[in-house]
């Protein structure tokens, strides 16, 4: 699967651990940045992932930042995105398959890189499941 991350910089480290393990099982990952630890603005990176989303460069994103709040809120300005900001298996497991979220927001200040390598495994694995829900995820879709 083509994945595309980004992260601030309370995110990047979180965001590279992540990366690293998703190119290790095989993914096709796209770093939009940023790289280093220095003060950058979360919705510069969370505009380019939902970009890349919204265009088909990548089938899904993955976005950290410190809560994952922020980057959740920005990345859903985008037509097409459905960006989701969990912190347990459970909302990663229903955001896929009720609300086929295909952007993944983590909070490295919230998850911890172990829960964090589970959550995206499991938001890569999840199927939406369709039937009742697909009208719901159309009705989110459609300009208020």
């Amino acid at each position: 699967m083509k994945i595309a991350c980004g992260a601030d910089h309370a995110g990047v480290e979180l965001k590279n651990v992540l990366r690293d393990a998703l190119i290790a099982a095989g993914h096709d990952v796209v770093d939009l940045g940023t790289q280093g630890d220095q003060s950058v603005d979360y919705p510069d990176f969370a505009h380019a992932v939902a970009r890349a989303v919204a265009s088909g460069q990548a089938e899904r994103g993955l976005l950290v930042c410190g809560s994952g709040q922020g980057m959740a809120m920005s990345a859903n300005r985008h037509a097409g995105v459905r960006a989701a900001c969990t912190r347990d298996l459970y909302d990663t497991r229903l955001v896929r398959e009720h609300n086929d979220a295909n952007v993944l927001c983590l909070g490295a200040r919230v998850v911890g890189p172990g829960l964090a390598d589970e959550m995206v495994k499991l938001f890569l694995a999840t199927a939406f499941a369709g039937g009742r829900h697909a009208g719901r995820v159309r009705k989110m879709q459609e300009p208020s």
